[in-house]
Parts: C-alpha cells; sequence; structure tokens
C-alpha cells in the first residue's frame, strides 16, 4: 500500500534564534543553525536585516579613513550636533551633512591625536573627548562651532582632569577612570561643569582596595537608576547613592565576572548590557541572579562569540543599543561580524535571541535621540535604513536545526518545500535541504513574483504555478513550492537569497514527506 503523504509545519522559522551550543537534535524547531544578515522581526519572524546609506555625500579631511566615535550632542536649546572623530582629526557635520573638520581653537600647540577611539560625554552642552594616552578636549558650541581646545583651557577650568579613557556623563557631572598611570580612581567633576574637579561636589574615589577578589583594573564605567558601576576585568562594583558622591556608599561587589571592552557598554531604560569573560551579560540580571552565573544572554551562542572575541583588540569592538530597532549590536572587527542581539523578547532561560550580520562592518555606532541608527563607515558617516547596503547588495541565509519529522528511528522521504514569505518582490530564494548532518545539501530555486499581489479566482492566484500570492492584513505573502527529493532520518532546510533593495521575512514552512523504511 502507497504510504500517505504527511506535511510537517514550522510557524515562526527562526523565532529563538540562533543556537550554535546545544547539541542539535534536542534543539525545539523555532532554533536556527544559521541566521546570516537576519534579525527577528516585530511579528517574531526571522526576516533580513537593514542595510545603510551615507549621510554626508563627501569624505572631507576624513578620506578614507574608519571613524572610530560617533557622538551627539543635545544642547539645552535643543540644537543637536553630530560629532565623529577619523584620521586623527575631529569632525561635524555641518549645514547639509558636510564633513567638516573642528580645528585647535585653543592658545600655543595644538595637542598631539594619535587615535580616534575616544569615548565621548556630553554635559550641559559641551562634549567632552577622552582616550588614553591624550590631553582630554571640549567642544564648547557657546564658545566656538567649528574648535575644539583642551579641556584645561576651558574658562573656569579647576584642579587636573585626567588623561583618562573612560569617561560617562551621569546624575549631572562627569565621571572619568583609567589613565596610564592610575587604573584604580574614579574622578568626578563638580555639578553641571566637567572642567571643575577641585572644589564644589568634585572628588574621587580610589577602589584598589575593594575589589572582592584581589587586585583589578577599571575597564568600564556606567549609571543607572541611581548606582554607579565600576566593571574591572574579572569583577563589578555596584555603588549606591551615586546622585550624591559625597555620601553614596558600596552597595554589592561581583566577582568572577568582569567588562572586556569599554566601548561594549550599553545602558537600556531597565538594565545594562556588557561583554564580559563569559559571553554578552545583563549587569541586572547578575545581580540578581548570582548563583546562576551561566545564564547570559548569549548562552546560546557562548562558545562561537568568545571564539570570535579571542581574536579580536578588545578596544576595538563597539557596541550600541537601539531602542526603535529592539536589539544590542556588537561588532567583531576581525573578521567583520556583528553579533545581534535581540531585546524585544527574552527567551525562558532569559537569554536573547541572536543572529549574525557579516557584510555591513561598522567601525562606530550611535543611537540617535531620533531613534535613527547611526554606524561609521570608512569615509561616511552611515544611517542603518533600506535594504541594500549603499547601493551593494548582500546575502540572507537561515538554515533550520537538523530535526526527524515525526520518528528517530524512520527514513523520511521528501517530495515538497514550501515556504510562505513576506515581501522580497522579484527575488529568488534558493530553497536547500540536507539529510543525516552532511552539508552535501540539494537545491532549487522560487522567484518572488514582480508583481506583489495576485488576486483569487484569476489563473490560480497567479500565473507562476509554484508561487501563491495574497494579501493578509495588508501585507503581501508569497507561498513558494519546490519539488524535493532524496531521503534520511534527519533533515535540514535552508533559504538563501539576495538582499537588494526590498525587505523578506520567513513567516512559515512546511515540508512535506512519506515515511520511508524503518531502521
Amino acid at each position: 500500500m502507497a504510504q500517505a503523504i504527511q506535511t510537517f509545519s514550522i510557524s515562526a522559522p527562526g523565532f529563538y534564534g540562533l543556537n550554535t551550543q546545544d547539541s542539535p537534535l534536542d534543539l525545539a524547531s523555532g532554533f536556527a543553525l544559521v541566521a546570516t544578515n537576519c534579525i527577528i522581526d516585530q511579528y517574531g519572524r526571522i526576516g533580513s536585516r537593514k542595510g545603510w546609506t551615507r549621510v554626508n555625500s563627501t569624505s572631507g579631511n576624513l578620506g578614507a579613513n574608519d571613524i572610530g566615535v560617533i557622538h551627539e550632542l543635545v544642547q539645552t536649546d535643543g540644537t543637536l550636533t553630530i560629532l565623529f572623530a577619523g584620521n586623527n582629526k575631529l569632525f561635524k557635520l555641518g549645514t547639509n551633512n558636510v564633513v567638516t573638520e573642528l580645528t585647535y581653537g585653543g592658545g600655543g600647540s595644538a595637542p598631539t591625536i594619535t587615535a580616534s577611539n575616544w569615548q565621548c560625554a556630553s554635559l550641559n552642552g559641551i562634549t567632552y573627548f577622552f582616550q588614553n594616552a591624550h590631553d582630554p578636549l571640549i567642544y564648547d558650541p557657546a564658545v566656538s562651532t567649528t574648535t575644539y581646545r583642551r579641556v584645561s583651557e576651558k574658562s573656569g577650568y579647576a584642579g587636573t582632569v585626567p588623561s583618562a579613557n573612560l569617561a560617562i556623563s551621569a546624575f549631572g557631572r562627569l565621571w572619568v577612570a583609567n589613565s596610564t598611570t592610575d587604573k584604580t580612581t574614579i574622578t568626578f567633576s563638580d555639578l553641571l561643569t566637567g572642567y571643575v574637579y577641585t572644589g564644589g561636589t568634585s572628588g574621587s574615589l580610589n577602589v584598589n582596595q575593594v575589589w572582592p577578589n584581589g587586585a583589578d583594573e577599571v575597564q568600564a564605567l556606567a549609571a543607572h537608576n541611581g548606582f554607579l558601576f565600576i566593571f574591572g576585568k574579572r569583577q563589578i562594583l555596584v555603588y549606591q547613592g551615586a546622585t550624591t558622591p559625597s555620601t553614596m556608599s558600596l552597595y554589592d561587589t561581583i566577582g568572577g565576572i568582569g567588562c572586556l571592552g569599554r566601548d561594549t557598554v550599553q545602558t537600556t531604560s531597565t538594565d545594562v548590557i556588557f561583554l564580559s569573560n563569559s559571553g554578552v551579560r545583563s549587569l541586572m540580571r547578575t545581580i540578581q541572579e548570582k548563583s546562576a552565573p551561566e545564564r547570559d544572554l548569549s548562552k546560546n551562542v557562548r562558545n562561537d562569540l568568545m571564539t570570535a572575541v579571542a581574536s579580536q583588540t578588545l578596544a576595538n569592538i563597539k557596541s550600541v543599543y537601539s531602542e526603535r530597532e529592539g536589539f544590542y549590536l556588537l561588532t567583531m572587527p576581525v573578521g567583520q561580524s556583528v553579533y545581534c542581539f535581540d531585546t524585544k523578547v527574552q527567551l525562558q532561560d532569559g537569554s536573547s535571541r541572536v543572529t549574525t550580520w557579516d557584510s555591513i562592518a561598522p567601525t562606530a555606532f550611535l543611537s540617535r535621540r531620533s531613534g535613527e541608527l547611526y554606524i561609521g563607515k570608512t569615509g561616511y558617516v552611515g544611517t542603518y535604513t533600506g535594504y541594500s547596503d549603499y547601493q551593494t547588495s548582500y546575502r540572507m541565509l537561515y538554515y533550520t536545526n537538523n530535526a526527524d519529522l515525526g520518528n528517530v528511528n524512520q527514513t523520511s522521504i521528501l517530495k515538497k518545500i514550501s515556504a510562505v514569505v513576506i515581501g522580497g518582490t522579484n527575488q529568488t530564494v534558493t530553497i536547500k535541504w540536507g539529510f543525516d548532518f552532511k552539508s552535501n545539501y540539494l537545491s532549487a530555486n522560487a522567484t518572488i513574483p514582480l508583481q506583489g499581489v495576485a488576486q483569487y479566482g484569476i489563473d490560480e492566484y497567479g500565473a507562476n504555478a509554484t508561487t501563491l500570492s495574497y494579501y493578509s492584513d495588508g501585507i503581501a505573502l508569497n507561498t513558494l513550492t519546490v519539488s524535493a527529493t532524496g531521503s534520511g532520518k534527519v533533515v535540514q532546510t535552508g533559504y538563501e537569497l539576495v538582499i537588494n533593495g526590498a525587505q523578506l521575512s520567513i513567516q512559515k514552512i512546511e515540508i512535506q514527506a512519506k515515511n520511508g523504511k524503518i531502521a
């Protein structure tokens, strides 16, 4: 008797993001083994990331050099200024987004700038630039909109500003740390005056004797909900009452977990996210769950992530949190990859849904007050938008995990594979399938029609017999179907296409198969 064809469905494919950590046989169907140039969209579907386009049309004196930092100065009157650094110079985006170099406007010789890896902090309408072994610099538009000068040249300057590598603006003052000669002292300015470091409410905090597990160095700073967080390499200090530094006190210490890079720390409305020696961590969750330190946002990709981190210059790893896009991005400059941690939904174990990008290669990030996401590129400030990488296509790849189709001891004979996709007009999707953990995939192509929607009752939903199109809540859905061959106990399918101007998401996968012999 002929075996009946059975249909196996995966709804919301890729909903759980990547999992390269656990055994593929134990994974739920919502996990992916490959998710490249993908995001998890607002409806929980695996889809293509956005691309980028240039903000400035010409590079000016930035030339063909990487941007090391991008910062937005918000003045008290609402004026917004984009500042950035590259080619060992400071710049702003002027009228019509023209790259305008800031020149030295102080007295005497200009400071020597040998790198562009500044940390920027704004306070009371002024932006401060801090970088190890460099004079701290200041951009004060009330004095000049075209020049910069040393902090020490600011009118009213008092005390000594450290030549620090770390700087944050929090609780109405600057907090700076990590100079070439002092890795354990946090210096804070007077209230609203980031150039006053003596008198008033300015002061310093030396944490050399406070580390719970012995000597350490301050690697990063963060502030949240009245707490000051001081990250060492392998431990974290939490100070409460930081709104009044003279009376703040040590609230908690966390041993065994530290921060690997200054620019990996991002503050959200409810949390602080950072790259630790054991993966990407949630600071608030770490405090709450110190008894379960293995729980981290990168749990499902931890080994791959930390292998990539091992080859990086830690100072060059950048990150950003975008509230509008709902993700935390972490760059791996060596290899030009980006890890995307979805922050819209956490998985049951507290980890994040993760995808990777392999062809956008940002050198800096800025999440603007407007919600717009800026990225640094060689010679240009870019904005994260559209679906091409500045007029260049990129390839999206999504592969399911390996799974049996109902009975692990019985072979499945594939007949058809269907994918319900959204968007992607006139793009060809390569559908691949393989068996029993082997990488020699079979494949077939299906093209999404140029006309996004066909009408019911006309040529069986459209002229292409392998593609059905219709509207769903105002969104064009297309069902792509290919004939499949071959058999095996365990099946994996993959979906690849070139993104070149149109978004695509995958809503559902259906596999039609017959039961074969039982092993």
